[in-house]
């Protein structure tokens, strides 16, 4: 028996991504959170690395955190649903005070944001008196407000740069700190922190895939180690990736970050083969439409900050911003 697919024109983008019976199974999910966004006057922000059904199927905003950040300040709904992780949620509300921001599961986390304090920064200020603290935007806002100025992986060496000085300490993300420093005069002082997803590639694996698949353009995040990176044909921010390879064109693409990430490039680019051995992101991965329905239907989970942390954290963000 023929079954009709009653979002035909959305299926038609992923359907080389998404085979139909399991579009099928998406289907109520994306109908009622369609709806909801209507009724409630919200709008879904999703990372680059949500899956295809929600990156491609509910999304009004789709980016990395730098991207995700700059329109988070334009947003004119009344919720905010951010699929991605906390500290994103996080960022998003310190940009909208006045909106009500929603994260589908509190479980979301990140181990970059896991890996540094206030108490940590406080400490290496002690160490390093008068140098500036640069926090990459992977950090609880706690975190953020005892920064001078936030980064992504998309803009940390304009954003080094622009302090005018010798020495940053810039945290928490150790090896995207050191991939940096090989681009910067400016010294950087870096923290122990990884992504627990990014640390587990190696030299090794871009030298096998290059023999499995000959001609293969590989791409690697700056949150991989720097030996990694320096296998690469290229580094670069989720969005910077996703941009190469739309003026690029290469016949034939590796992306050394999240699984989803090629996913969803590659159903904007039908014409490049992409190779996928990739690493899951276990919090992003806690983000279903399922989840994102029910936060409509019901408002949780509701993200707040405190208002003494919140003033500071803001200025770190906006300064990152007005670079």
């Amino acid at each position: 028996m023929m079954t009709t697919l009653r979002l035909p024109e959305l299926y038609d983008r992923v359907s080389k991504i998404i085979p139909q019976p399991d579009w099928m199974l998406f289907e109520d999910d994306i109908e009622a959170i369609l709806r909801l966004k209507r009724e409630k006057n919200a709008v879904i922000l999703a990372h680059n690395y949500q899956t295809p059904e929600i990156f491609h199927g509910v999304a009004d905003i789709v980016g990395d955190s730098l991207a995700l950040a700059r329109k988070a300040v334009e947003v004119e709904a009344d919720v905010i649903v951010l699929a991605g992780v906390h500290f994103m949620a996080e960022t998003a509300k310190l940009l909208n005070p006045g909106k009500t921001v929603l994260i589908p599961d509190m479980g979301a986390g990140c181990s970059l944001a896991d890996s540094i304090t206030p108490e940590d920064i406080a400490l290496l200020r002690a160490a390093h008196p008068g140098v500036p603290v640069v926090t990459y935007v992977n950090t609880s806002a706690a975190v953020k407000a005892a920064s001078d100025i936030c980064c992504t992986s998309g803009n940390a060496k304009q954003v080094v740069e622009s302090l005018g000085v010798d020495k940053v300490l810039m945290l928490p993300d150790e090896y995207l700190a050191q991939n940096v420093a090989q681009q910067t005069d400016v010294e950087l002082i870096a923290w122990k922190g990884h992504c627990e997803v990014h640390e587990l590639f190696t030299p090794q694996d871009v030298r096998s895939m290059r023999e499995a698949y000959p001609g293969v353009t590989v791409l690697a995040h700056p949150e991989c180690p720097p030996e990694v990176v320096a296998e690469a044909d290229f580094s670069g921010s989720t969005a910077v990736m996703s941009d190469f390879v739309g003026d690029k064109k290469p016949a034939r693409v590796l992306l050394l970050t999240e699984c989803s990430m090629s996913d969803n490039v590659a159903v904007n680019h039908p014409d490049v083969e992409f190779v996928r051995p990739c690493n899951l992101c276990p919090h992003m991965k806690k983000i279903s439409l399922a989840n994102i329905r029910t936060a409509l239907e019901t408002g949780q989970h509701e993200v707040t900050i405190d208002p003494a942390v919140a003033d500071d954290a803001r200025r770190a963000v906006e300064r990152m911003l007005a670079v």
